[in-house]
């Protein structure tokens, strides 16, 4: 089934999230899961079943406030609710799975403003074979019209390009292919010779690959491909900064994400998408 899920834990973080998956779906115009995940079994709240009892009853509870709040921003939107009495990352891979989309908050409860990524939700990110929103920065900026898209050397985006594109179109937004070059080295003689012409030439090239296809499926949506000197993860984090979202496609080595896709987890000022590639 088409859907939006979002997962909510009463965080600031977490409504956050809730605002932008709601306006998220409402432009696929496709309903909202609101879901709460969490161990309720006796073990960890010890022998009284009252106490486990009541452990649910609050999380069903809060996942009914979220979708009153979430309806009154989007008041058309079809929303439903879950609560879910079991271990949090599992129960998030698995409804991220059966949904279109799953959108995550940057922290989780007992987290502090503008510090690094959530443990939750790095795994849930770290695990997930679909795409995952992170919502990093201090709430939902006013629409800048602007995706980042950004491309790496050793794979093509793939699945995160069609989707950067789709987020494109659906917003009337430019698309921005980002690709961050560095000079290349010349060892060969007595001294050390960077190269940047070459290296550009590479840049520019790859880009056209990229770029090209976009365009072609892009309905009156401007496409720019973006050479940058330097660093990937000062060249996106920069990109970033008046971006609506930066989307990046990841191919996990081991169940690891590369150090861009955390660079861009733990420090973007906007939304994180990650698509796997694979």
């Amino acid at each position: 089934m088409s859907r939006v899920v979002v997962a909510v834990d009463g965080s600031e973080a977490a409504r956050l999230a809730l605002e932008w998956a709601a306006d998220e779906a409402e432009r696929r115009g496709v309903p909202l899961k609101v879901v709460h995940a969490d161990r309720w079994e006796p073990y960890a709240f010890g022998d009284d079943i009252n106490v486990v009892t009541g452990a649910g009853e609050a999380a069903r509870e809060l996942v009914a406030e979220e979708a009153r709040r979430a309806l009154a921003r989007c008041p058309r939107l079809e929303v439903s609710t879950e609560a879910v009495g079991e271990e949090t990352v599992t129960a998030l891979l698995r409804e991220g799975a059966a949904a279109d989309l799953l959108v995550l908050g940057s922290r989780g409860r007992g987290g502090f403003e503008g510090m690094l990524l959530g443990s939750v939700s790095l795994r849930v990110v770290g695990r997930a074979d679909f795409p995952v929103v992170v919502v990093r920065g201090d709430g939902i900026a006013p629409t800048r019209g602007r995706v980042v898209l950004g491309v790496g050397a050793h794979y093509p985006p793939g699945r995160a390009a069609d989707f950067a594109l789709d987020q494109a179109i659906r917003r009337k937004a430019v698309l921005d292919v980002v690709y961050a070059w560095q000079p290349d080295l010349d060892l060969s003689g007595l001294s050390v010779v960077m190269d940047s012409g070459t290296a550009q030439e590479r840049a520019q090239v790859l880009l056209a690959a990229v770029t090209a296809p976009l365009e072609q499926d892009a309905t009156g949506i401007r496409v720019r491909p973006c050479p940058v000197p330097g660093a990937p993860a000062p060249a996106l984090l920069h990109a970033a900064a008046d971006a609506d979202l930066v989307v990046l496609g990841s191919r996990k080595r081991h169940g690891q994400l590369g150090p861009v896709t955390h660079a861009m987890l733990h420090h973007s000022p906007c939304p994180v998408a990650i698509v796997p590639v694979t």
